[in-house]
Formats: structure tokens, sequence, C-alpha cells
């Protein structure tokens, strides 16, 4: 299994430094920094701005690929080069990368455990009650935009504050400027906070994943060995936890690791939408700005987490399938 594995980390790897550059490459040929600096009032003489391009290593007029070999470089040794304000690009990505995978997380994990159950339990119910209005339920689900769901929510929870009287959900931020307490505060106060953009991310989790989850595991009920395992004394349900659902997951852990993508892409519009200062608020302005190093910086932390989700569903998919260790 750490064979296979080390293949997987090296691929992996090899595939990283190839995202990169290709996000670099796309950045530098779309973004437009020169003209962010040639707008400025009073406007900047032309070598001015070649001078504050160079220091900052995103002039165009030198070749891309010398300019990525300084960034990669810079990069290497944990230096991701210098915003368009001239300040550190490590600054603002320290700062914001825990406030998105504090969200990312919590809402990829709830949206794939709740995902994995109701789409089980959906298949063993199969055209009852509970399975229809399963099924009914994640398609209104899936048709509906991250960005939307996330505006139902919100205007939920003020509706809910308005009509209490009190503020009993906290929508905005991921955390209460100036709180006071200890540690068992703060971490009730991020739970109050993550509870609705969490939510907009893992309803989606749950509609996607139930729906691929209900389909292998209707193939599994009709199979031979859950049938011998049932003859040789097990129970149904023992039988299916124990044969049933661990043959069904299989699938679902590549599943879990390329559609972290899209989760990614939906916390963009939450991170927005509930005031989280986090890499997705990061990205949009970084682009409305024309900040190159910030955006490689955005899509280095997109290309590490879903390479990183990549490698945890082969460790998965190694645990549960022994075929695939050879």
């Amino acid at each position: 299994m750490l064979r296979y594995l080390a293949k997987r980390l090296a691929y992996y790897l090899v595939l990283l430094v190839a995202a990169v550059f290709l996000a670099y490459a796309l950045s530098s040929a779309a973004l437009d920094p020169r003209a962010y600096f040639e707008e400025k009032h009073p406007r900047p003489s032309a070598a001015s701005v070649d001078r504050q391009l160079t220091a900052l290593g995103i002039n165009d007029r030198t070749p891309v690929v010398v300019r990525f070999g300084h960034w990669a470089g810079g990069a290497l040794h944990g230096d991701l080069g210098r915003t368009i304000h001239d300040t550190s690009v490590n600054a603002d990505f320290g700062r914001r990368i825990w406030v998105s995978l504090r969200l990312l997380v919590v809402g990829s994990l709830l949206g794939m455990l709740l995902g994995v159950l109701a789409g089980a339990w959906s298949a063993v119910r199969q055209y009852r009650i509970s399975d229809r209005a399963l099924t009914i339920g994640s398609f209104v689900l899936l048709s509906t935009p991250v960005f939307l769901l996330a505006l139902f929510l919100k205007n939920g929870a003020i509706a809910a504050n308005q009509a209490s009287g009190h503020q009993l959900i906290n929508f905005t931020g991921y955390e209460t400027p100036g709180l006071t307490g200890g540690i068992g505060a703060h971490l009730a106060d991020w739970g109050v906070h993550l509870l609705l953009p969490t939510l907009s991310l893992a309803l989606t989790g749950l509609a996607t994943y139930s729906r691929y989850q209900r389909g292998t595991m209707l193939d599994v009920l009709g199979s031979d060995y859950l049938r011998t395992a049932e003859a040789k004394g097990l129970s149904r349900r023992r039988a299916l936890l124990k044969h049933g659902l661990r043959t069904a997951v299989i699938p679902m852990s590549t599943l879990f690791a390329y559609n972290f993508l899209s989760i990614f892409t939906g916390a963009v519009f939450t991170e927005t939408i509930f005031g989280w200062h986090g890499m997705g608020e990061w990205f949009i302005n970084a682009i409305r700005e024309s900040d190159t190093n910030s955006v490689v910086a955005v899509n280095l932390f997109t290309a590490v987490t879903v390479l990183a989700s990549g490698f945890l569903a082969d460790t998965l998919h190694a645990a549960l399938d022994p075929r695939v260790r050879g």
C-alpha cells in the first residue's frame, strides 16, 4: 500500500507544478496590472510604471517563463511575492487560509457524510415515500445555485431575528469582534457563525452525494456476495453495513476528491454573501485589481487542496479495496 501511495504522491506533485504554471500563465495573459497603475491620478510616467511592475515581478514585458521561474524560486523558499499594493502576499494568504479551510473542511465533510448516509438509506427504502421525498428534495437543491441558497438562508436568518426581536443567528463574518472569554466561548462563537455558510455548502454536497450513493448502493443490494453473507447468518442490517455499504462507498471516495473544486467555487460566493474574509473574497478582489501574484496564490491553494483531496481519496480507496494496492 505504501508503494502505491508513494507513486500517487509523485504523480500529484507533477500535477501541482503543471497546475500552478498554467494558473500563472493564464493569469498573466488575462490580467492587466499595467492598466491598474496607468489609470491612477495623477498618471505616473511609463518608466515609473515599468519600475513598479518589475519590482513586483509582474512586468508584462518580461517573458512569462522568466517571471514564473522568479516567482517559483521565491515560492519554494516560502515567499509568494508582493501584492499590487506592494504588501506581502504571504500575510494575506496566512490570514485568509484558515478562514476558508474552516468553512471548506466542515462543509465538504458534513455534506459527504450526510449524503452517503441519505443515499444508502434511500436505496434501502427504494420507491417508498421517504425515498421519493429525498429524491425530490435532492433535485430541488441541485437545481438551486449555491449563491441563491446562501441568500435564502441569510434572508431566513434576518426574518427569524426580526420576528424574535433578538440576534438568534449570527450570519455576518466568521467571529464576533472583541469577543472576551475562554476557548469555549470562542468555539461556540465560531460554531454559530459557521452554521449558515456551512449549510449552504453542505446541502448542495448532500444532494450530490446522496444521488450517487443511492445508485451505487442499489447495484450492491442485488449482489451475490450480499446474499451469501445473509445466508451465512448475518442479519440484513449487519450485511448491509459490513459488506454492502463498504463496497458502495468506494466510487464515492473519488467523487469526493474531485468535487472539492466545485465546493471551493461555491465558497467564493458564500464568503462574499456572509462577509467571510477568506480566499474566495480575496480571489474576487485580486481579479478586479489585476493582482497577478494574489490570483496565483489562490490558485496554488486550490490546487493543493484538490490534489490533497485526491491523495486522501486514493488512500481511502486503497484501504477499502485491496485490489488497487499492488
